[in-house]
């Protein structure tokens, strides 16, 4: 047992020692996000070339702290009203998300027939745009594969964390953000007050059960002592670098020697609708931009078919819109969880109908 838990933080030592290194290569590099595309990058290729490598939850946990407690910072009284007033364009983003997750389900259903015990169950819940291990947990309820539906999640997070970010500093999208966090002075007491708060209502979120607790309960806490006028202190730049090198050993420590034995073809056709969902929203952010006043690229990140985390680091590292991109994507996670189930269900009930 203790030569067992001694091998694993060995192996989880080594990770954050190659993550980091990936980190600090990345920065130098001058890519975006170096701090979570690096160590995504370097422990996916070391986690499917079968190395000693491994992730631990505690310190997932402590890297959507991190980032959901900086969110929070952002939501000012000012920022509150300013939310506030777009929560059509909001709605909108909400209909948006459950509209594409269907039209991709239909194409892994149609792409993918040969693959031996697909069911709808597998490509409507590997298709929401959603939390991965949410939509996981629900495919099994209902009788999906769950090895399908996670990599297909993988995958789509992925290629969103990818191609976006790289894709905005390509055509030099960045700093148009008229949000800034409330304080913006690291004090040392304020901070600990903070962590304090912060995690016990992470911790609060976690024993009920609630999805992604980590982030939302750190969110919640954080805006609402800043939107009350309370700024304890700033997270300093270290924490949310570590929170970012986290975040991106979590997701690239999905990629095991496993994932690549999964359907090639699966694989293809989830990275095939992910880019042109990609696409769509881009097209559709374009769109919504000309009956709001936020620029299209907040609208693009607040619209993408990405995690919270993911994109609401990219919104802050590019200065875009991060209130805005924030309140879109909490808004839509919280809608597809509650009712990917329910609509499943009812789909069900109507295709059961229509051939009976």
């Amino acid at each position: 047992m203790f030569s067992s838990s001694r091998l694993r933080l060995t192996r989880v030592a080594a990770t954050l020692a190659l993550a980091t290194a990936a980190a600090w290569l990345f920065q130098v590099l001058g890519t975006p996000l170096p701090w979570m595309i690096g160590p995504l990058l370097a422990t996916a290729a070391g986690m499917m070339a079968g190395a000693p490598l491994a992730a631990a939850a505690p310190l997932r946990n402590a890297g959507q702290w991190a980032i959901g407690t900086a969110l929070g910072l952002y939501f000012t009284p000012q920022v509150v009203g300013t939310v506030a007033s777009h929560w059509v364009a909001i709605a909108v983003g909400i209909a948006w998300a459950l509209a594409i997750g269907s039209a991709f389900g239909l194409f892994l259903a149609r792409s993918n027939r040969h693959i031996p015990g697909l069911d709808r169950a597998t490509t409507y819940f590997a298709s929401a745009v959603g939390g991965a291990s949410e939509m996981a947990v629900l495919a099994e309820r209902h009788g999906g594969r769950i090895d399908l539906v996670a990599s297909a999640h993988s995958v789509r997070i992925l290629l969103v964390v990818l191609i976006i970010p790289f894709g905005f500093q390509f055509t030099g999208i960045h700093g148009l953000d008229p949000f800034v966090p409330g304080p913006r002075h690291v004090d040392t007491g304020g901070l600990l007050v903070l962590v304090a708060l912060t995690a016990a209502a992470s911790l609060l979120l976690q024993r009920l059960d609630k999805p992604n607790p980590w982030v939302l309960g750190s969110l919640a806490a954080a805006a609402t002592l800043t939107a009350s006028g309370i700024e304890l202190s700033a997270l300093p730049q270290w924490m949310t670098n570590l929170g970012q090198l986290f975040i991106g050993v979590a997701l690239g420590s999905r990629f095991t020697p496993a994932f690549l034995h999964t359907a090639p073809r699966w694989l293809f056709t989830v990275a095939a609708g992910t880019v042109a969902m990609i696409a769509a929203s881009g097209a559709f952010a374009l769109l919504l931009a000309q009956w709001t006043d936020v620029h299209p690229a907040t609208l693009m990140l607040g619209t993408s078919p990405g995690g919270i985390a993911e994109m609401c680091i990219t919104a802050k590292a590019l200065q875009l819109g991060v209130p805005i991109v924030t309140a879109f994507h909490v808004t839509r996670m919280a809608a597809v969880v509650l009712l990917a189930g329910p609509l499943f269900r009812w789909s069900q009930r109507r295709a059961g109908a229509a051939t009976s």
